[in-house]
């Protein structure tokens, strides 16, 4: 048997033990990383649509 650190035998048996948790890793990765495709006419639109901040907010009277 070829030697295998205790890194790669710890995750061996996590792997045994929870057999979903691979699966598990794609879906919270999806959920928090991938994005769909941008619209880029929408995202186009709504930067059209934005109020500009004005330099300094403190003093939007004078």
């Amino acid at each position: 048997m070829p030697y295998q650190s205790d890194i790669t035998q710890f995750l061996n048996q996590l792997k045994q033990q929870k057999p979903t948790l691979e699966e598990e890793q794609r879906k919270g990765r999806a959920l928090l990383w991938d994005k769909q495709p941008i619209d880029l006419e929408e995202r186009d639109a709504q930067q059209r649509a934005r109020v500009r901040q004005t330099p300094y907010v403190y003093y939007q009277n004078f």
